[in-house]
């Protein structure tokens, strides 16, 4: 193994995730154990034009693995998105001595490290950090899986009150542009439709099921719709839609918001970020640069940065197969 980098630098961009902080710690004791050093990075490219850094060693990551969030915190950074502020960047990376950076985050924050080694040659890792489980490369992202825990405890949660008082509920959970955590978690929670943004169901239609639901002898229907759903302008406009048009459902919502976010990572979660560090660090050491670490088919593989920020992930058709079948 080529070990020509000396001190290699981590950081949290974007939003947060379950599994951030077992990445950051599977990063700092790889070093550890390659005997390199490791800096942390607080508040993410905000903190890197600042040089913002803390010395790590293997004992500053203890009792991080099952906490949520990001102990080196996250921020948007407006200045690194000029020149002037990455220039500022890497002026403070050089002045640290750091000859490698470890980017955990999504594909804004990969973006940014693109662009950074484009302009200064300076060696980049990523490991993709985000609940919606959106980044080309890899089946998993840290954080989807804690994600669906949370949504389908929450589920099961609200079926209870649903079920008590013949209540149609609509659960809205994140996904933007993808359905990734509707679809899945519908299908555990036995949702009775599922909306999302890469299928439109059509309100009409959506109307008519969720009537021979009612017509085959369900009292209470949950519907679970990702918040990129196109068929209303919002979740909100959906109820009405259907209190309107359906009689003797009382319909109430439910957004979960940024409780999808937080909690401790499940077990799936801090194993996947454990093997990323590694695979991110090993592979920064190897020569690598500019890619991102993804678990394909149960391995630990790299993509290109570039691939990984325009590549595009793909709903599983089976999925809405077998949401079909389990909504009879």
């Amino acid at each position: 193994m080529s070990q020509k980098i000396k001190k290699i630098a981590v950081l949290t961009s974007g939003g947060d995730s379950p599994g951030m902080n077992a990445a950051i710690r599977s990063v700092v004791r790889t070093c550890a154990y390659h005997k390199i050093e490791c800096v942390g990075v607080y508040r993410g490219y905000e903190g890197l034009i600042e040089g913002d850094f803390k010395e790590m060693n293997a004992r500053s990551v203890r009792g991080i693995i099952n906490k949520g969030g990001t102990i080196l915190k996250s921020a948007r950074s407006k200045e690194f998105r000029t020149v002037e502020g990455r220039q500022k960047a890497h002026e403070a990376l050089k002045k640290a001595g750091v000859e490698g950076l470890v980017v955990i985050g999504g594909d804004g924050s990969f973006t940014g490290a693109l662009i950074f080694n484009q302009e200064f040659g300076f060696p980049v890792m990523g490991i993709p950090g985000t609940i919606d489980n959106d980044i080309f490369g890899t089946s998993h992202t840290l954080g989807f899986d804690t994600a669906l825990n949370t949504v389908v405890e929450a589920i099961d949660k609200i079926r209870d009150t649903a079920s008590s008082h013949n209540r149609l509920f609509f659960i809205e959970v994140m996904g933007r542009d993808v359905g990734h955590i509707a679809l899945n978690a519908g299908i555990a929670g036995g949702a009775e439709e599922i909306l999302i943004p890469e299928e439109d169901l059509g309100l009409d239609r959506l109307v008519d099921s969720l009537n021979k639901s009612r017509t085959s002898g369900k009292s209470s229907s949950i519907v679970i719709v990702a918040e990129g759903d196109k068929i209303g302008k919002n979740i909100f406009e959906l109820k009405d839609y259907v209190d309107q048009n359906m009689e003797g459902y009382d319909v109430r919502v439910s957004v979960l918001g940024h409780m999808q976010r937080g909690g401790a990572p499940s077990c799936f979660d801090r194993v996947l970020a454990s093997r990323m560090g590694v695979k991110a660090v090993e592979s920064m050491l190897g020569g690598e640069t500019n890619f991102m670490v993804g678990l394909m088919n149960g391995k630990m593989l790299l993509t290109p940065l570039d691939k990984a920020i325009k590549g595009k992930t793909k709903i599983n058709l089976e999925l809405l197969r077998v949401s079909d079948i389990m909504s009879t």
